[in-house]
């Protein structure tokens, strides 16, 4: 017999013979496949309770919260000075998952979700699952925010309205109110035509924006009629005048856009806190005057409901206005 002919015999009975092997005695079961559910904090021991808690710095960057808004109001503080405010509630906030950074700042991503769902069966099977492995009830926004890697916060937390501090700035986006199409007077405030003089069925038009021969066309980005509102817009430097724990609200001195009970983002300012801190961190200021008169840091990474309904704090702070903190 050839010796190729031998060899190709050999190898068919020694394979024959390792795949009746297999199918005869029962193979190890496979390992169940990781959970995208990052896993639990361990219980504190003697040395994890003697750390120190992380403390804020100029180059921390928090999450920011999912809020409602519920209108405005009116407060006066201690020399009796009105303030308008508009109202804030924190509907259970909590954290639905992180996603590790892709970008070259190295920044987390933590998505965020707020008010429960009472009732899933609209829901697809995959969102059902998403909040599943969260291990929180399915909600109906969801929001995602980026966050340096001392700033993470476990999944499934609840966040309370006690993350924002009285006294601190803070930037609110949201979706202003949508007024439909509108003229140049409304949308831009043009002064219109002249009300006399010849002027017939046009007091309130734009009048001439056209150009010469030379372009002989109308400039891109020209104030003209049409659709106003209904954008996202970004509202700066807030001050956060009071902060309600047991009720989950936050007052901000002034105007928000949007209409009422909208959904609303809530960060810390850029400019009048992150900014700021790291300017007086570079001129050589302390740790307690990055931030704004009264306020000496920021919780880090947050303040849970937990935390806030057993800490010896007040129901309501209010910060006392300046030279009073």
């Amino acid at each position: 017999m050839p010796r190729l002919l031998k060899a190709a015999i050999a190898s068919c009975s020694s394979s024959f013979s390792r795949r009746a092997l297999s199918s005869t005695i029962p193979l190890p079961a496979q390992p169940e496949a990781s959970s995208s559910k990052l896993p639990s904090p361990p219980p504190p021991t003697e040395s994890s309770e003697s750390t120190p808690p992380a403390r804020w710095s100029p180059f921390t960057q928090r999450t920011g919260l999912i809020a409602m808004k519920r209108g405005m109001t009116a407060l006066w503080d201690e020399d009796g000075k009105r303030w308008p405010v508009t109202v804030l509630q924190v509907d259970r906030c909590q954290v639905i998952r992180h996603e590790s950074p892709t970008g070259p700042e190295g920044k987390y991503t933590m998505q965020l979700g707020a008010s429960d769902r009472p009732n899933v069966r609209r829901l697809h099977k995959n969102q059902i699952n998403h909040f599943k492995s969260a291990g929180v009830h399915p909600k109906y926004h969801l929001k995602s925010f980026h966050v340096t890697k001392d700033a993470l916060i476990p999944v499934g937390t609840e966040i309370s309205a006690a993350h924002f501090v009285p006294g601190q700035y803070v930037d609110v986006i949201a979706k202003t109110i949508g007024k439909g199409f509108q003229g140049v007077m409304k949308r831009f405030g043009f002064r219109g035509q002249p009300a006399t003089h010849g002027t017939t069925l046009s007091h309130r038009s734009a009048g001439a924006m056209g150009a010469n021969q030379d372009p002989g066309r109308i400039w891109k980005g020209k104030k003209m009629p049409g659709r106003m509102g209904g954008k996202q817009r970004t509202t700066h430097n807030l001050l956060v005048h009071r902060v309600d724990k047991e009720l989950n609200l936050i007052f901000v001195r002034g105007a928000v856009p949007g209409f009422d009970d909208a959904v609303i983002s809530v960060r810390d300012a850029v400019r009048a806190t992150k900014w700021k801190a790291e300017n007086e961190f570079k001129r050589g200021k302390p740790d307690g005057e990055w931030l704004a008169e009264g306020v000496k840091t920021l919780p880090l990474p947050t303040v849970t409901v937990q935390q806030a309904a057993s800490a010896d704090w007040p129901a309501v702070m209010e910060w006392p206005g300046p030279g009073k903190a």
